[in-house]
């Protein structure tokens, strides 16, 4: 049986700083491993996720340059939990503005979940500047995609957990979750939003493993489950900020001749196995893997090999 895969040990970055939007944010960023090494950025999930040291660690140090980011509103990224000025198109130029700061002329982009959203429309807007694309847990941002996690779909795998999430709500608010929760999440009641935001963070990380996961309380967190909630929840109840519902496919032909690797677990409750498969479809030069005993987080055994085997596989290209 093959030994899979695991992280790289850990390395610090050797350089950070804040990037100025120019319309209100400041962009935490840091670069790590070889100045010399093959160009590579890392788009976090959530939206509102933020980066994580262990990010670093899925791209070989002596053979890779690395940007990571805290997107606006989260993690180091100032001002905390902001919705202002924070759309996909947004960010997207600011992966520009970032690459620029950088001094390269293209780079491989790895995203999962939410980062694998933006990645394809990092992609489809400047695809000139892609070199390769790693995705993983497929998020298409399609009504169906949102109505399956946080309406009906998802919840009939984890009705406690469901229930849970649906007790701040009345019968009718619970007709339309993402929008009820929009309303308390932007309360002027600080409390208010705290308590919804915890709620709805720990639904995420209960649900994101394929068995239970003892990081899932970290979700609760004042800080993070506040700019979690509100900037996924901002996301949501705005369709992804895109134009149509199958904007990402329906635009996929402009990034047809960048090589791409398709990674996703096929009991992702979060973003099903079936958006992998579609965008697989549309992608048809790409290279699939659905790993199976796996749920959507990158932690998971079979995931994370599949992931260091594609940023292994790409060094030198």
């Amino acid at each position: 049986m093959t030994e899979l895969r695991k992280l790289y040990p850990a390395y610090g970055a050797y350089r950070t700083g804040y990037l100025d939007t120019g319309d209100g944010h400041q962009i935490y960023w840091e670069l790590c491993g070889n100045p010399k090494g093959k160009p590579a950025v890392f788009l976090h999930g959530g939206p509102g996720g933020g980066i994580s040291s262990y990010h670093r660690q899925l791209f070989d140090p002596e053979h890779y340059h690395i940007m990571l980011f805290d997107q606006r509103g989260c993690g180091r990224s100032k001002p905390h939990a902001s919705l202002d000025n924070n759309t996909t198109w947004h960010l997207v130029d600011d992966i520009e503005r970032l690459r620029n700061l950088m001094g390269v002329e293209k780079w491989l982009v790895f995203g999962g979940s939410w980062g694998s959203t933006l990645s394809l429309a990092y992609a489809e807007k400047h695809p000139e500047r892609v070199s390769e694309l790693v995705l993983r847990g497929i998020f298409l941002f399609r009504p169906q995609e949102l109505h399956w996690y946080f309406q009906e779909g998802a919840s009939r795998f984890f009705p406690e957990k469901w229930e849970r999430t649906l007790s701040i709500l009345t019968e009718e608010e619970r007709t339309d979750v993402i929008a009820s929760y929009h309303k308390k999440l932007t309360s002027d009641d600080m409390q208010v939003q705290l308590e919804a935001a915890r709620l709805w963070s720990l639904w995420e990380g209960e649900t994101v493993t394929l068995l239970p996961s003892e990081h899932a309380d970290s979700f609760t967190e004042d800080m993070f489950a506040l700019a979690f909630a509100r900037i996924e929840n901002h996301y949501f109840i705005n369709n992804g900020f895109m134009d149509e519902n199958q904007q990402l496919l329906d635009n996929i032909e402009v990034i047809r001749h960048i090589p791409t690797i398709i990674i996703h677990g096929r009991y992702d409750m979060a973003c099903q196995v079936q958006n992998a498969w579609e965008l697989a479809k549309a992608l048809p030069e790409a290279e699939l893997h659905i790993v199976e005993g796996a749920g959507h987080s990158s932690d998971e055994a079979g995931i994370l090999h599949q992931l260091i085997k594609a940023t292994d596989k790409f060094i030198g290209k």
